[in-house]
């Protein structure tokens, strides 16, 4: 297929779409608490993205390629060592889990694509390290997308700060182009060598989602066919943005009234 570049008219559907699926994140944030399940986090999840926004939410019934069974939900919910794609369910969730909510929305044809953390209740020094570490790993990735940059500056910052601070890089996963489509290219690698891979060019919109283990990077797939968890059961944690390439840098594009802003020293 090939990178596509967005006109001004889809960055502008871009915008509104990731704004909106943002907002469900902050939506969906106070009802995150010991004792709800995920099935329920799905049902709020999926009627404000419906009846409040007028969106679609993009998994449900989603199936990425032949094999696959049409993902169940409106929403991934990865609990501890869940990874990602994780399928909502009855199980209530616990003081000192840490979640990671990912939500994409379809609005006017177009894809907004995050994730966040949220820690459930008091949880351990290394859960919250964890979720830290990850954090800052996203956003020295995403201080590195400018024009003429590389992809492999992106990896090679998280990565470097990731192994830096005890943990290891889920590499089977990455971020990817998105707009029109789910899924577009470049793939994005969350690990990598500065100055590698295709160069960063204006109007280039990807996401940047690193998955960060506490133990080792190994995984392994559910028998859901969807549910991807670290092979040791260490605690797994990932944030994600959508991101443009400007004509003189970057623009977040998954910004809400509560988006967490960046680290401090980071842009």
């Amino acid at each position: 297929m090939g990178i596509i570049l967005k006109t001004p008219e889809e960055i502008e559907k871009m915008r509104l779409t990731c704004r909106l699926a943002a907002d469900v994140l902050d939506y969906i944030t106070l009802f995150v608490v010991p004792g709800v399940t995920t099935g329920e986090l799905d049902r709020l999840c999926h009627e404000y993205m419906v009846d409040v926004h007028g969106c679609i939410p993009a998994t449900l019934n989603y199936v990425p390629s032949r094999g696959y069974k049409p993902y169940p939900k409106s929403i991934c919910t990865s609990v501890n060592h869940q990874i990602c794609h994780g399928i909502p369910g009855d199980k209530p969730l616990k003081n000192g889990d840490i979640l990671n909510i990912d939500v994409t929305t379809i609005k006017n044809g177009y894809h907004g694509d995050t994730s966040r953390m949220f820690l459930v209740g008091d949880v351990s020094i290394q859960a919250r390290r964890l979720c830290e570490i990850t954090f800052e790993c996203l956003w020295l990735g995403i201080s590195k997308v400018r024009p003429g940059g590389h992809l492999g500056d992106i990896g090679n910052a998280i990565q470097r700060h990731a192994e830096k601070s005890g943990f290891s890089i889920v590499r089977e996963f990455c971020g990817h182009g998105v707009g029109a489509g789910f899924h577009e290219d470049p793939q994005v690698l969350h690990y990598g060598t500065a100055k590698s891979g295709p160069e960063l060019k204006p109007h280039m919109i990807f996401t940047i989602e690193p998955m960060i283990n506490a133990g080792k990077a190994a995984i392994r797939q559910m028998a859901d066919g969807w549910t991807i968890v670290t092979k040791d059961h260490s605690l797994s944690a990932q944030w994600e943005h959508t991101v443009l390439v400007t004509e003189s840098g970057h623009e977040v594009l998954t910004v809400s009234p509560g988006t967490r802003r960046p680290p401090d020293g980071i842009e």
